[in-house]
């Protein structure tokens, strides 16, 4: 851990604290602000949906000024989107909240990129490690984030107008520290430099499985995630349950770091991948069993340390399948992907735990838990045909 990726960790840690306070709060300022009870996180899909719309800008700025005036954009965005969403809810417009918040995606697309700037941080040898402690950066997030969102929910009149407020403060400080950060020159794609093209490069078996896992474990764990605040409410706990809920969840996504890139350099990704699959559903299991404190708290710990397994290990694969110059297509493609999912899951979740309940919330995410798993058998089965 070189100073850079130190302070890239930092970033991630800030970067995650905007994610999870935004979690915590939009599903429940989106319940009380929504017209209807079934659209209480629109405010949580815009972001994702935003993300989504941004990897290929995000992708073209990446390729043309570089790492570092990149990212420093993808803040300035921030900083303003966290404006314009405070403004929304103090003047209790929710379409202007969902309009705020498909801008803010453009911060989360920018940001997801971090954990592949690490690999660049490091030494070829050591981008497992890299990769996987400053993904470990994130527990900043666990702990800044629902906290965060806890301490600053009255400082305004209209409830949680002061989170948004502070998460601008953060998106300033964040860019002071990336500006300390030294990123190595981009690589650009040369003519006649033998590039491949990106339908080319996502025909790959690794390619594949390495989108569907990190794309199908994000699912999971958004669907389930993004609920909690709101189940937690229709079950009679107060807010502060939630951000302990949310804290422990973000601890087990991020805590992992310290040891993941080790276990993947001694088992490989696929092992870790599986693991990350187990653990999804020993969460779902878990979740079935009841909605006192506890249960909420112990389920979302594991599904975090799930996501944090799948995540890492099928970024790490990523990284097998394409040249330094076709960096910024395959990333933005494996983003896309990403919040393409996301997006799906963050509208199923509010319609799902508003409609039918957390149980059958539950249930249905077996099916991705399910999907991923197949999709790990195909690829060492695929594997273990090519070496024979």
């Amino acid at each position: 851990m070189n100073k850079n990726l130190w302070l890239l960790a930092l970033c991630q840690g800030l970067f995650l604290t905007n994610n999870v306070t935004f979690i915590a709060i939009n599903g429940l300022v989106g319940l009380s602000l929504a017209p209807l009870g079934w659209m209480a996180t629109l405010p949580v899909m815009g972001y994702v949906v935003g993300s989504a719309l941004s990897t290929g800008m995000v992708a073209r700025s990446q390729q043309r000024f570089g790492r570092k005036v990149a990212f420093q954009i993808g803040l300035a965005v921030a900083f303003a989107a966290c404006l314009l969403c405070a403004w929304a809810v103090a003047s209790h417009n929710f379409w202007l909240l969902c309009a705020a918040t498909v801008v803010a995606g453009y911060y989360s697309a920018n940001g997801n990129l971090y954990r592949f700037a690490a690999a660049e941080l490091a030494e070829p040898t050591a981008r497992e490690k890299a990769v996987s402690l400053v993904m470990a950066g994130g527990l900043l997030g666990a702990v800044l984030g629902p906290n965060l969102a806890s301490q600053t929910r009255g400082l305004a009149a209209t409830p949680f107008v002061g989170a948004y407020l502070a998460l601008a403060v953060l998106a300033l400080l964040c860019m002071g520290v990336l500006a300390l950060i030294e990123f190595p020159p981009t690589v650009r794609k040369q003519a006649g430099s033998g590039g491949r093209a990106l339908g080319v490069i996502m025909k790959q078996p690794a390619f594949i499985v390495a989108a569907a896992a990190g794309a199908l474990g994000y699912g999971v764990m958004n669907l389930l995630m993004a609920a909690t605040p709101i189940a937690m409410q229709q079950c009679g706990l107060p807010f502060s349950d939630a951000a302990l809920v949310l804290e422990w969840h973000v601890i087990g996504m991020f805590a992992p770091g310290f040891f993941t890139g080790h276990l993947i350099r001694r088992f490989g990704a696929l092992p870790v991948m599986a693991a990350g699959v187990m653990l999804n559903a020993l969460c779902i299991a878990v979740a079935l069993t009841g909605v006192e404190l506890h249960q909420f708290v112990i389920a979302l710990f594991l599904l975090g340390v799930g996501w944090n397994f799948l995540f890492t290990a099928s970024t790490t694969l990523s990284l097998q399948t394409f040249a330094p110059e076709e960096k910024d297509s395959a990333q933005a493609a494996l983003n896309f992907f990403v919040f393409a999912v996301m997006a799906v899951t963050s509208f199923s979740s509010g319609l799902l735990v508003t409609t039918r309940g957390w149980t059958l919330l539950n249930l249905g995410s077996l099916l991705p838990v399910g999907l991923t798993a197949g999709a790990l058998i195909w690829l060492h089965r695929q594997r273990r045909a090519a070496a024979a």
